[in-house]
């Protein structure tokens, strides 16, 4: 068997079938095009990768990511795509097949099909940024939240609203002005870059040092009200559609 190649980044785009919310997601019509195709098109317009794979349990999942490019050369077990399956188990399969099958690189770059508006111009800075020797054991991107999680409760088992991180149920410090409370962020699945060495060495994916990479405001499918934003926002500049799929 040939000696795994040790170096290059590798895109992994998760895509198990089986979706609950919305039947199909990964391969839902956008714009025109099935959702991993917009994925699968910034990750090779990028020009960052050696390899772009695609994951998923459904030969029909496997046959389209292979028509837009991408490599789809194993089907995932189906205990690793249920609803339960976990990021580190899909990656770890991935790693362990890629490896055994003679490449093994250094940078696995996780790409989710459910956020597919991207710029590859930001894939690009992302792994550029992202450097080990830095401390930092991975890097995951993010933006700004439209209010801080300060600002957000939770509802005690007594029925009762409590801030989210207070030690009272007292509720009118929160309605305070927005400029009073700091900054928070969520993930969004645009770009995470990953060590695979780390991953290897601590059996986890992100550790504790992730490098934030902050995004514009970018759209994540969950559900169907996600997928009619995005048709919103194609409609509304239709240039986003030509600079990805020409």
């Amino acid at each position: 068997m040939p000696s795994p190649s040790r170096s290059g980044s590798l895109a992994l785009i998760p895509a198990r079938s089986g979706s609950k919310g919305v039947p199909d997601k990964n391969v839902h019509d956008v714009g025109g095009y099935p959702m991993i195709s917009w994925t699968i098109r910034a990750c090779l317009l990028s020009k960052c990768f050696e390899r772009v794979v695609v994951s998923t349990d459904s030969p029909e999942y496997a046959e389209i990511a292979v028509a837009w490019g991408a490599e789809a050369p194993f089907l995932r077990p189906g205990h690793l795509a249920t609803e339960d399956s976990g990021d580190y188990e899909t990656i770890i399969h991935a790693l362990d097949w890629l490896k055994d099958n003679a490449f093994d690189p250094l940078l696995l770059v996780h790409m989710r099909p459910t956020t597919p508006l991207r710029d590859p111009a930001l894939i690009r800075q992302a792994i550029g940024t992202f450097d080990r020797a830095t401390g930092f054991t991975a890097l995951r991107s993010v933006h700004e939240m439209s209010e801080s999680a300060y600002k957000t409760f939770e509802v005690e088992s007594t029925g009762v609203l409590r801030a989210v991180g207070a030690t009272t149920t007292a509720i009118d410090a929160v309605n305070t002005g927005r400029q009073q409370f700091p900054p928070t962020y969520q993930a969004n699945g645009y770009v995470d870059v990953l060590s695979v060495d780390f991953i290897r060495s601590s059996g986890n994916l992100h550790g504790d040092r992730v490098e934030p990479f902050v995004t514009p405001s970018v759209t994540e499918v969950d559900a169907i009200d996600d997928l009619n934003y995005l048709e919103y926002q194609l409609a509304a500049d239709p240039s986003i559609v030509e600079r990805m799929f020409g």
